[in-house]
């Protein structure tokens, strides 16, 4: 494969750039796609018109499932083209058993419906990369133009569709209006017998004339996909560029060597003659003067600008020359003079020191006047007031919990009303555990709280056997409240045992 000899510009394009170059190539080739394609297609339409004559549209649809096998042949054509090896029609036809050969029965099976035939096809043919080889350089080509590909199938069937319907249309626009008279259409179209099958072939016929237009457009567009993908994926375009440089640089390379040897002659004649000795003429001063002002530069000297503040005359003055001619008195120029001396900034640091101090206790002394203010606006958990606590609720899911309400030995009332009475007997003991909760342990229960968040307040509390006997209890109290089922006469006896061992015989307080 020679990039240099390629018809066309080697470039990375988009998608819709490629397709569009698809449809440029084959109409460059459209003579040798479309008699090519006549020549090998037509004649299977034709012999399968005749050997399902009385089954046209098993005719139809064996004919349009065979379509990859005729595919082939315009891939052959197009990349012989695209490096100017275009073959004769003769050449191309007689190619074409040739092409077939190769993984024909997969084409024809497995891979027919795969809306990304058109750009699979490449790799088949071009390629011969079969198994493992082959789909591993399907992922490659298709992480980008997988898309395209599909869409070019869709698009490609609407259009057969639209084609097809039209040439129908034209061809009812041509018949003779005489003729159109005689002819009744309700009874061609639903006629089942051979008067309605001319009809059925003819519009066969049409379709696979569409097929000699589109196809060949349909497997070009496919093939400037995979060679669009192929350019991005092996830099095709950086290659044609190093490769016309090296051939321009070849012609050039002998004067370019001349050029180089006749420059080179002349730099080392010119040096030679510089190296006479005039460094002699050459003074002390001179040579001086130049090291002093190499010295002057970085990195050797690196001059350093510093500013700051000052009082007066940093000069020392001395006697009444000093005191006469101050317009300040003599303590006080003597107090600004002192102000830069190690004495003085020893004093200003400890007030830096008071000061700060001074400004830090006074922000601590605001925040802790303001502290409850303040936790109003900070704290994101506003604890409550000893005097605000909310007082217990009376009645959880419609059920007294108040102390004064429940006997003094549950279990054993419980255990009296168990014969006749059991849900009322159930009901006290889940009432009796819920004041339990709500004045022994304090647990937070609010009147909306169901049966599963009262367990999980339980959890915090770290107590096993309470957690225990709350799950079984609130499993016995669910399906008697919404499953109407009473609990067992074990599990009776074991609820009232249980309170008893966990609540110390059922004292209420």
């Amino acid at each position: 494969m020679r990039l240099t000899d390629s018809s066309v510009v080697i470039r990375p394009r988009t998608s819709w750039e490629a397709m569009d170059l698809g449809v440029l190539m084959a109409g460059e080739h459209r003579a040798l796609l479309m008699s090519s394609w006549a020549l090998v297609s037509l004649p299977v339409f034709t012999l399968l018109t005749a050997l399902l004559w009385q089954y046209p549209s098993y005719a139809i649809f064996v004919f349009w499932w065979l379509k990859p096998a005729f595919e082939r042949l315009p891939l052959y054509i197009l990349s012989k083209a695209l490096f100017g090896e275009t073959p004769s029609l003769k050449q191309a036809v007689r190619q074409w058993p040739r092409l077939l050969k190769g993984q024909l029965l997969a084409s024809l099976t497995w891979r027919r419906l795969s809306l990304s035939r058109s750009l699979v096809l490449p790799v088949s043919q071009l390629e011969g990369l079969e198994g493992q080889a082959r789909q591993q350089r399907l992922g490659v080509l298709q992480q980008r133009n997988a898309g395209a590909a599909r869409w070019l199938t869709i698009i490609g069937v609407h259009l057969e569709i639209g084609l097809w319907f039209g040439c129908m249309a034209l061809f009812y626009l041509f018949i003779p209006e005489q003729v159109e008279l005689d002819w009744d259409w309700q009874r061609l179209a639903l006629a089942t017998g051979p008067q309605g099958l001319w009809l059925e072939h003819l519009s066969n016929a049409f379709y696979a004339l569409i097929l000699v237009f589109w196809e060949p457009i349909y497997v070009a567009c496919g093939f400037s996909l995979y060679l669009n993908r192929r350019t991005v994926l092996e830099a095709w375009d950086l290659e044609l560029v190093f490769r016309r440089l090296r051939q321009r640089l070849s012609s050039v390379a002998p004067l370019l060597l001349i050029a180089v040897g006749l420059a080179l002659v002349q730099l080392s004649s010119s040096a030679m003659a510089d190296e006479i000795p005039d460094s002699k003429s050459l003074s002390t001063q001179a040579a001086s003067q130049s090291i002093k002002a190499l010295l002057e530069k970085p990195p050797f000297k690196n001059p350093e600008t510093v500013t700051r503040y000052r009082f007066g005359e940093e000069k020392p003055a001395t006697g009444r020359k000093a005191q006469g001619d101050g317009k300040l008195p003599g303590w006080l120029q003597h107090l600004l003079d002192n102000l830069n001396s190690n004495t003085f900034k020893h004093v200003a640091q400890g007030l830096e020191i008071l000061l700060w101090a001074l400004v830090i206790g006074g922000l601590a002394l605001v925040v802790w006047r303001y502290r409850e203010w303040l936790r109003t606006f900070v704290s994101r958990r506003r604890r409550p007031h000893p005097k605000a606590a909310k007082p217990a609720p009376a009645q959880l899911f419609g059920l007294d919990v108040g102390v004064e309400t429940l006997p003094d030995d549950i279990a054993s009332a419980a255990e009296q009303l168990w014969p006749n009475q059991p849900r009322e007997a159930l009901g006290l003991l889940y009432r009796g555990l819920l004041s339990r909760l709500l004045h022994e342990f304090n647990l937070p229960l609010k009147s909306a709280d169901t049966e599963g968040q009262v367990l999980e307040r339980i959890h915090p509390l770290q107590h096993p056997q309470l957690l225990a006997f709350s799950h079984e209890l609130t499993r016995h109290w669910q399906n008697l409240a919404y499953g109407h089922r009473l609990p067992p006469d074990a599990a009776q006896q074991k609820l009232c045992s249980d309170w008893r061992a966990l609540f110390s015989g059922g004292a209420s307080q």
